[in-house]
């Protein structure tokens, strides 16, 4: 599975490489600053070379090869205090529902797996996610102490949650003990 690293920054910072291959084009950057990475997974660290903390110093510079091609994150509807009752409690499938906040790096790494769940179970599983920034009465009534948290729903019931960024694989066992096959 192939990653982009997409970089928003002024012509001055970014000067385009004509070299390209068939599968990706070169950007040579200068002077510009990408966002701090930690951990293996980090798309700005694979980016970088030599330098842990993401930036390219006076004079130096690095190769980025972007992928060429569509976005494909599937994105998961919002659910609200307003929309909570008809959307989670009376729903006639499992729902998952992911606890998230626009500040939370972790969140912003599972958002795609649950993009990603809610297209293969389509049909047997709803996803939805609910921002607790703008919503703490149901993620307080829930017991959310820490985002991101999965919670599984089912006849309107909290049946099972799991907290953290999480590989797919324990977002896959969790819907499977509630979906029908």
């Amino acid at each position: 599975m192939a990653s982009a690293v997409s970089l928003a920054a002024s012509p001055s910072l970014l000067s385009a490489h004509a070299a390209a291959s068939s599968s990706a084009r070169t950007l040579r950057l200068r002077h510009a600053v990408l966002p701090s990475a930690r951990g293996p997974r980090s798309p700005a660290l694979r980016a970088v070379s030599g330098n842990r903390r993401g930036v390219v110093g006076r004079g130096a510079s690095a190769v980025v090869r972007a992928v060429q091609g569509q976005d494909t994150t599937i994105q998961v509807p919002d659910v609200t205090k307003a929309t909570w009752q008809s959307l989670v409690m009376e729903s006639e499938l499992p729902v998952l529902v992911e606890f998230w906040a626009s500040w939370c790096g972790p969140c912003k790494m599972i958002d795609p797996i649950v993009g990603k769940l809610s297209k293969e179970y389509e049909g047997k599983l709803k996803c939805y996610k609910l921002n607790t920034d703008e919503n703490p009465d149901i993620a307080s009534q829930y017991g959310v102490r820490s985002i991101p948290t999965m919670m599984m729903f089912k006849n309107g019931e909290k049946k099972d949650a799991v907290i953290g960024a999480v590989p797919e694989s324990t977002l896959v066992t969790c819907v499977e003990k509630f979906t029908e096959r």
